[in-house]
């Protein structure tokens, strides 16, 4: 007879306990916005893209949750959450069927990447 065990933890929660790996998010961005940065292919951007996109997917509770611990009238709260809407913004945009329009709405995503990681730290985030 088989043994039975005790389901495994549902998946979320599995990655809620895990930290953000800014590091890792920070370079996905430095690929695209780096001075020296070379240009990507077609395939290199898409892989990119999505990437960037879900480093935007993962860090955006983490700021909401972040920001909600601050008063409603703070400053730094606001100004998180400014980042958030845009962010999610950001998201709902499709890129341009050009190259050089990929390049820059990627771009875009990097900068809402990188914005949202300095809020992360800033606030304390990141199950820190």
């Amino acid at each position: 007879m088989p043994h039975r065990t005790a389901p495994p933890p549902a998946v979320t929660e599995q990655v809620e306990a895990l930290p953000m790996d800014i590091e890792t998010m920070r370079e996905s961005a430095r690929r695209l916005l780096a001075d020296d940065a070379e240009v990507p292919s077609p395939e290199e951007l898409e892989i990119l893209t999505l990437r960037l996109r879900g480093h935007m997917m993962l860090a955006i509770p983490e700021v909401e949750t972040a920001a909600g611990r601050l008063p409603k009238d703070d400053i730094p709260r606001y100004c998180a959450l400014a980042c958030v809407g845009e962010a999610r913004m950001r998201l709902n945009l499709e890129p341009g069927r050009t190259l050089p329009a990929g390049i820059a709405h990627a771009q875009r995503l990097a900068r809402s990447v990188n914005a949202l990681c300095d809020h992360v730290m800033n606030l304390g985030g990141a199950h820190s």
